[in-house]
């Protein structure tokens, strides 16, 4: 903490119950004889606010100021108001507060108000002027508080509005001040969360049910937009859900999240848009609607799509359309939980910072989106859940479920595999996209005080193979109701991930020139890997101990078995894989490192066949069926088009995206050799059912650009490298290195090269 960014601001409360979402406001005075030349308005609350200045919104931010480990820090946003002050000589400051993850409903346990009871709001108005001087305003004892239009408010429960209260805010009431440690409130590290982009309906029609089902054609975060013209007092219901069963809104997915709007009209042309909460959903079905069904417009109503303000950087496309139907789903699925944090789902009784999610899901996201300040953010709430706890990393992160009430299975928690990993994972796959070291320093301490946790949760043999794992969570063998009972021994899991960990902590210090604690570490992964061989690795049998698809991707992917063995093990892992008919077998941990685990053991065409299998589970199994978002399970919906039965049901979940890195490095590509590109490397490995590929992604350096396409008797190759840096092609008889510029080549088939390849 380096101190507030408030000098004079207090936070203050109603200081008397209001019946609707508070708006807590004052007319401040701004007149000068000198002419104002700027102007910024910082603010910040416990919950979320909406600030305006005589009505008008002073940002385009949404859900400020987001959640974040509160107890140790709130962000504080900033706005440019001088085009709204500029010739005021007194001005009304707003500030409009929602419960959002501070005050309102979290966790499938049904808590609330985990946080606090009392809703909060700070803000600061600086004025300079052109004679120098400078004035300062802030929220103290003499603003006040009204209602709103706003009856009730939360992020799963969704939004109430009533129209006659618009213009109508009633008496207002004292505030209170808050006696509150003011250091926690820090500026924004990573990007504010704000509209995206808008859909329109794209059909509607009547249920069997006989309601009003209108389908926005996407899977998509956010709300819905809605300009009605109807009876005073009249109520409009807007229920939200991501797919139909029997031609209804399948709720059972959201739990207790009953993702409901409410609209109540003034009897004049309304315009309702629900700020406070948000939904993910693809169909929404409308109740109440002014003149019934017939009279329904479908132009009325809009989807606003909302996520973090993140740069688009990465793409790729192929001939393959399922492919790209694929990655389009990835993107969506990072859009719409990249919503202030990293979280497992969008629509459900959830939404968490799970921390096992964004470890397999980081490299993806860093090659889509500039995601460098994002996850910035939100390591500095994993480091801050850590404080107290000997370096354990919680499985969620803000870390709500120590308020909520830890659930009987978890209990008591500690570190786990994959999970916990996220404090080492995570930066390090930023800093190889960017190569923005800040992201390693920032994080080395909790790298290091995760590695010497789990180092003491170490059984006698040396493995870590004691105490609660997700393990290969959601294998498709486990059965619904039992998503951790995989195939992958539970010991080898986390032991293999461990080991992983603690190679890029080494590997964090040699950067970090903290060569006493990377030979410590090295001595820690020789360890490891030597108790893991011992207990896994049958090498005379050529065989793991564990014969299945999960522990032959980890032990080839991590390092654990020295070439001979990735031969035999890259050979048992493809039979395998053709033994399940080319269809996932892998879980959780298995899953975002199988095609990796393939491809460099030279078993490319049977990774080409595992991607672009189409029956349940695979990757295009949810394409087949019409998903617009990547599903959490690999049959989140069964074939007959029933939802599957199983209590977590998501159709909005990214993890099991993260095929879309494999897709990027060695479908199309490209991929950093050194951190941040500064070398590249261009490998594509072309496999069959696929014409040709381009990737391109937008490094430090400028655009980088792959695109190969067959021909008859090899492949051709262009390869875009930006100045300042260079790039490594490996490809069939391709093996060079080339400078900036635009580049064109023909690889030559390998005689050896299989039928499946040419």
């Amino acid at each position: 903490m380096t101190g507030s960014p408030f000098s004079v601001a207090s936070l203050i409360t109603p200081g008397a119950a209001l019946d609707s979402a508070p708006v807590l406001h004052a007319r401040v005075d701004i007149a000068s004889a000198s002419p104002v030349v700027s102007a910024v308005l910082r603010y910040s609350a416990l919950g979320i606010v909406e600030a305006r200045i005589d009505g008008a919104a002073v940002s385009e931010d949404v859900l400020t100021p987001g959640w974040s480990s509160y107890e140790w820090r709130i962000r504080v946003a900033e706005a440019d108001v001088i085009e709204l002050v500029r010739d005021c000589s007194d001005v009304e400051i707003e500030l409009e507060l929602g419960n959002g993850w501070y005050r309102g409903n979290l966790t499938w346990m049904g808590a609330s108000a985990v946080y606090g009871d009392d809703l909060a709001g700070i803000a600061e108005l600086e004025v300079r002027y052109e004679d120098g001087s400078v004035r300062v305003l802030g929220t103290d004892a003499t603003w006040a508080a009204r209602g709103s239009a706003t009856i009730s408010d939360d992020l799963y429960r969704g939004q109430t509005i009533d129209a006659r209260l618009c213009g109508t805010p009633g008496a207002s009431v004292p505030v209170r001040l808050l006696e509150d440690d003011l250091s926690r409130f820090e500026p924004y590290v990573g990007p504010p969360v704000r509209r995206q982009g808008e859909v329109s309906p794209k059909a509607t029609w009547t249920s069997p049910s006989g309601a009003l089902i209108v389908d926005f054609g996407q899977n998509l975060v956010g709300w819905v937009r809605c300009e009605v013209t109807g009876e005073r007092g009249s109520e409009i219901v807007l229920r939200h859900a991501e797919v139909l069963e029997d031609g209804e809104l399948a709720l059972r997915p959201l739990r207790s999240a009953t993702a409901t709007d409410r609209f109540v009209l003034s009897g004049g042309r309304d315009v309702f848009e629900p700020t406070f909460t948000f939904h993910g959903f693809r169909y929404v079905q409308i109740d109440g609607w002014p003149g019934g069904i017939n009279a329904f417009d479908p132009s009325a109503l809009t989807a606003v799509v909302v996520s973090s303000e993140m740069r688009r950087i990465g793409t790729f496309r192929s001939s393959n359309e399922a492919l790209n139907t694929l990655h389009r789903n990835v993107v969506w699925s990072t859009r719409g939980n990249f919503l202030d944090i990293p979280s497992d789902c969008p629509q459900r009784d959830e939404r968490l910072g799970w921390t096992g999610d964004i470890a397999v899901f980081a490299p993806t996201a860093a090659f889509l989106f500039d995601v460098g300040d994002f996850l910035r953010d939100w390591l500095r709430d994993l480091r801050a859940e850590q404080q107290g706890q000997d370096g354990l990393v919680p499985y969620v992160v803000p870390d709500v479920l120590k308020h909520a009430g830890m659930p009987a299975e978890f209990t008591p928690m500690d570190s786990t595999a994959i999970w916990s990993d996220a404090a080492v994972w995570v930066p390090w796959a930023v800093w190889e996209a960017n190569g923005d070291l800040r992201v390693v320093e920032e994080s080395f301490d909790s790298m290091l005080a995760h590695v010497r946790r789990v180092e003491s949760l170490l059984s006698p043999s040396g493995l870590w193979d004691e105490g609660f794992q997700f393990g290969d969570w959601l294998d498709p063998d486990a059965p619904p109701e039992s998503p951790e009972k995989a195939k992958a021994d539970t010991g080898l899991v986390a032991t293999a991930s461990f080991y992983r960990t603690v190679v890029l902590t080494a590997r964090s210090a040699e950067v970090l020139e903290r060569f006493d604690d990377r030979d410590v570490l090295d001595a820690l992964a020789g360890r490891v890997r030597a108790a893991y061989r011992v207990a896994y690795v049958d090498a005379a049998l050529k065989r793991l101990r564990n014969d299945c698809t999960t522990a032959y991707a980890l032990s080839i992917v991590f390092g654990l078995l020295n070439e001979e063995e990735r031969q035999w093990a890259g050979a048992r892992l493809a039979e395998l894989v053709a033994k399940s008919d080319y269809r996932i077998s892998t879980g959780f941990a298995g899953t975002p490192f199988i095609l990796d685990a393939l491809s460099s053991t030279g078993q490319v065409p049977t990774a080409g066949r595992l991607l672009l299998q189409r029956e349940c589970p695979s990757w295009l199994y949810p394409v087949r069926m019409g998903a617009t978002t990547i599903w959490e399970r690999w049959d989140s919906m069964l074939p007959d088009g029933t939802v599957n039965p199983g209590e977590m049901t998501s159709f909005n979940h990214y993890a099991l995206g993260a095929v879309a890195d494999w897709m990027h490095r060695v479908l199309g590509g490209l991929a950093p050799a050194e951190p941040g590109y500064g070398e590249i490397l261009v490998a594509p490995r072309p496999v069959d059912g696929v014409d040709w590929a381009e990737t391109e992604v937008m490094t430090p350096y400028g655009g980088a650009a792959v695109r190969w396409n067959r021909e008859a008797d090899g492949i051709r190759l262009e390869v875009v490298v930006p100045q300042g840096t260079r790039a490594q092609v490996d490809l069939f008889d391709l093996d060079i290195r080339v400078g900036a510029g635009t580049h064109l080549f023909h690889a030559t088939y390998p005689a050896t090269a299989s039928a499946l390849l040419r």
